[in-house]
């Protein structure tokens, strides 16, 4: 008797030499029978061809996400003509170490506890309501995300299995009793965890490839501070309304929690005090995330400060280097961006979405660049729908919109913050839109009806906070 888990490798066994030819005919489709834009050379169109079928490729899922950019990179020198110090030039870029060696860090903060103390502190001290409880945890994760660029590792590995004991300390089980605690704080977290990757560059792995190729594309600085600064106030508030409105249509059962509380108390005193390798731990995340955020001020190179942070961790003896080789994600994540991170700076240089903006600048050119900003966040945002990634959205739909945009008269700044924000904030749409959102649906706390019912009214409360208090915000930032 086969198990769903067998079931589904033999269907994607099936299905994956179908998506395989799906990816080469979008590339003869584009690069062979469309048309090609004015202002875009024969070569260029077969590099976005490229693009595209590399972009389709992180969608369909055929082979993992870096075999299908390793195969992109070779499509790129054998078809697009491209020299191979150039294919390869991404993986010289400061970027793409910067992303590995955050998620390189997170090890040393989970395996010491140091992420499992922070929420454990928040629970102790706000966590004698089930909405207190959802708050120490969404703040929790706000901390973790100003260092651990992988929403996998922070939430899904770190605050995840929190959640759930919370939940087995009140008997709330998959099932009759899920609503009890269950749902509302699996929601919360899951919605929250959205919120978090929108207020960092290091919220989640594609950020900084989007901060460089914008600062590329429009010359716009885009920095660790620059970011913070911009999401802050929106995103506090979207913190604060998020467990609120979830803790409102979907009201737990359990609305008293001091258990949770005392069993933090319990687990604090149980670890002890913060020494040894928690304690270097503590002190090089901090050092590198106030540095991160201080870089406008003392010039340091984010990648520099963050190689630094490492060194020492690996010289002190708190991180193992064999342990370091063994962090997959982290390696399968260099592979797959610094590839990316050339294909989408080679697209930008063939000219098509500059091909893209004037063809819809044409047709938009009677709407004020406001009311353009604000339909095109909106439909930004409701376009996730469509995408298992938050990398994969931002990959594929960044850049042309980015210079639809400006091209419409919309400042630089808000275009770049406003498309940015709204790919991570869309990420709680459905239960495919990040890669921790099979984690939380797994747990069978929540159906795919209240998943979705939530996520749609989420999408309220982030837009409306985006479009309201966060225009407000960059117009007293001086952004228009």
């Amino acid at each position: 008797m086969t198990t769903p888990a067998q079931e589904e490798l033999v269907r994607t066994r099936l299905w994956r030499p179908w998506r395989l030819l799906a990816l080469v005919a979008i590339y003869v489709v584009i690069a062979h029978v469309l048309p090609r834009p004015d202002g875009v050379s024969a070569q260029g169109w077969r590099i976005t061809a490229v693009f595209a079928s590399a972009i389709a490729g992180f969608l369909l899922q055929p082979v993992p996400a870096a075999v299908v950019v390793l195969a992109a990179l070779v499509a790129l020198a054998i078809l697009g003509g491209v020299p191979m110090p150039r294919v390869l030039s991404g993986y010289g870029s400061p970027t793409v170490w910067l992303v590995g060696i955050a998620m390189l860090m997170s090890r040393p903060v989970k395996d010491t506890g140091l992420a499992r103390r922070i929420a454990l502190l928040f629970v102790r001290r706000f966590g004698g309501t089930s909405l207190g409880v959802a708050y120490s945890l969404t703040f929790s994760e706000i901390i973790l995300a100003a260092g651990i660029p992988s929403i996998t590792a922070r939430s899904g590995g770190i605050m995840l299995p929190i959640a759930r004991g919370i939940t087995d300390l009140y008997h709330s089980k998959p099932g009759p009793t899920a609503g009890l605690l269950g749902t509302f704080l699996m929601m919360s977290l899951f919605q929250s965890s959205a919120v978090a990757c929108a207020m960092f560059i290091t919220g989640q792995a594609s950020n900084v490839l989007i901060a460089r190729l914008a600062q590329q594309q429009t010359g716009t600085p885009v920095t660790a501070f620059s970011w913070f600064l911009s999401a802050l106030v929106p995103g506090l508030a979207c913190a604060f309304l998020i467990p609120w409105l979830i803790h409102r249509v979907a009201r737990p059962g359990i609305v008293k929690t001091p258990a949770a509380s005392a069993h933090a108390r319990e687990q604090l005193i149980v670890m002890g005090p913060v020494r040894g390798k928690e304690a270097v731990t503590l002190a090089v995340f901090s050092s590198v995330a106030l540095l991160w955020l201080s870089s406008a001020w003392h010039g340091l190179d984010v990648t520099l400060v963050a190689l630094a942070g490492l060194a020492v961790l690996l010289l002190s003896g708190v991180y193992d280097w064999r342990a370091a080789l063994q962090e997959s994600g982290a390696w399968d994540t260099f592979i797959w961006y610094g590839g990316i991170l050339t294909l989408s700076e080679l697209l930008n240089e063939t000219g098509t979405p500059k091909a893209f903006a004037a063809w819809v600048g044409a047709n938009l050119s009677n709407i004020p660049w406001f009311a353009a900003l604000v339909l095109t966040m909106m439909l930004f945002y409701y376009l996730h729908y469509g995408f298992a990634s938050v990398s994969a959205h931002l990959l594929a739909l960044f850049l042309p919109f980015l210079a639809m945009l400006t091209a419409l008269g919309v400042p630089p700044r808000m275009a770049v913050y406003g498309l940015a924000c709204m790919a991570n904030l869309s990420a709680g749409l459905t239960h495919y839109g990040t890669t921790t959102a099979p984690m939380v649906f797994a747990e069978n706390y929540v159906t795919l009806a209240q998943w979705w019912r939530i996520g749609f009214y989420a999408s309220f409360v982030n837009l409306g906070v985006w479009l309201t208090i966060g225009l407000a915000w960059w117009k007293l930032l001086g952004y228009w």
